[in-house]
């Protein structure tokens, strides 16, 4: 599909940088939206369609996404249009009637994870599971304090929101947290001593450690995929001080990082996972997997309801979703052309200062830069040339590549021949 696509993704001027639709949509969005909404790009993208790896404006010229990690299996992915479409004509509704698809899906799911993990419980979004994990976690512990990465993002709701001190100065950070510092090339045992001396201002501050919380590839940190084994170092540190593991797999989860779950690459099994964004495609579908010891008794002591979570038109769109995963194994797709990408990435590395390290599992990928303003003219200089990617980090150096997991080859050449073109124009005489 790639191939069709290459005389057209390169040539910057075929579009004017503010075209007049586009100053109209973005008058008509500055009267009705609020002001919280944020847009990619110095020259905004607008789009009408989707499929597979790309994305189509007005004029019908295609963009290159290796960003959106919602749509995992590909944008417009015909099983899951065919699944939601059959379902939305039989029956959507909640879970508080039986229903046969909700439980087919569940034991499909939990068959993907370790045996521990053997309960699920649905909600809407990242930002909800995350919530109701950590309510879980507090309930189960008793305490409240909970240990994130220094740099996370874990959802928008008060609560998550707390957790989340990537979304800036003005999002204050809840007072039973503690941070952990994450840097490139840490070490397991730094790591774990970190997340030792967050636990300690934990119940130094009479909060105790009721979870360490963490996105298993630490995308908004940088994405860190190593220490490999830091993980489960941190868990035993958590444990040790009566917490529990949660894992949030909402971004480095189905199958993104080469395995199935990025927890796994740690060799650490947690005590609730989230689930969220790629789940169903974009359909709005998110779970908290657990250990039966953990909900078990909050189930029967905290009544939970969610209208709309684990509906059956949103479950029929996961199920689609994990079969296409699973059918076209799609880990060890991503495995293999995430290791194209970060090779290519690490050839061009060597040959400009632009670039710095290059950090991948799967196709999840961080390149440094030498500083944000950096990053920003490489993700817009592709950005003209219709490729789409994004940076992330403390210092929003980092480039953050993330392309659906049906990504293939051609399209690799598609991206490299655009960062080519990109580095070039960017390059000092």
């Amino acid at each position: 599909m790639a191939q069709m696509h290459m005389a057209n993704a390169f040539d910057p001027e075929s579009a004017p940088e503010v075209s007049a639709r586009t100053t109209e949509l973005l008058t008509r969005r500055d009267a009705v939206l609020s002001a919280s909404y944020r847009l990619f790009y110095r020259q905004p993208v607008e789009v009408v369609r989707a499929e597979g790896a790309w994305l189509y404006d007005s004029a019908g010229r295609p963009h290159l996404d290796m960003y959106n990690n919602v749509p995992a299996i590909g944008h417009s992915h015909p099983a899951v249009t065919e699944a939601v479409t059959r379902q939305l004509g039989r029956l959507n509704t909640h879970t508080r009637y039986l229903t046969e698809g909700i439980l087919d899906y569940s034991d499909a799911l939990l068959e993907t994870f370790p045996a521990a993990l053997d309960q699920v419980t649905y909600a809407c979004s990242g930002s909800e599971a995350v919530d109701l994990a950590v309510r879980m976690a507090r309930f189960a512990t008793g305490r409240e304090g909970v240990i994130i990465s220094a740099h996370a993002y874990h959802g928008t709701t008060a609560l998550a929101a707390g957790l989340s001190p990537s979304l800036g100065v003005n999002n204050p950070v809840a007072e039973a947290v503690a941070t952990v510092k994450m840097r490139p090339e840490m070490s397991v045992e730094t790591l774990a001593a970190r997340v030792r001396q967050a636990a300690a201002e934990l119940e130094a501050r009479g909060h105790g450690v009721a979870a360490l919380l963490c996105d298993s590839i630490f995308s908004s940190d940088g994405v860190l995929p190593d220490p490999v084994g830091g993980l489960a170092a941190a868990a035993d540190v958590a444990r040790a001080f009566g917490g529990i593991v949660i894992a949030d797999e909402v971004q480095p989860g189905f199958g993104r990082t080469g395995t199935m779950w990025g927890f796994s690459r740690h060799d650490m099994i947690p005590d609730l996972v989230v689930l969220g964004k790629p789940m169903g495609n974009g359909m709005p579908i998110s779970a908290v997997v657990s250990r039966r010891e953990v909900s078990d008794e909050f189930g029967r002591r905290v009544r939970y309801f969610n209208t709309f979570g684990g509906s059956p038109v949103c479950v029929a769109a996961a199920h689609a979703v994990l079969d296409v995963v699973s059918e076209q194994r799609l880990p060890a797709h991503a495995r293999q052309l995430g290791q194209v990408l970060a090779d290519g990435l690490a050839v061009r590395a060597g040959r400009t200062e632009l670039l710095g390290q290059v950090r991948a599992a799967g196709l999840f990928i961080g390149v440094d830069t030498a500083d944000a303003a950096t990053a920003a003219a490489i993700v817009n200089g592709l950005r003209r040339r219709r490729v789409l990617i994004s940076a992330s980090g403390p210092g929003a150096d980092v480039l953050k590549i993330r392309p659906p997991l049906v990504f293939d080859s051609a399209e690799a050449e598609v991206f490299f021949a655009a960062l080519d073109e990109t580095l070039e124009e960017l390059e000092p005489s």
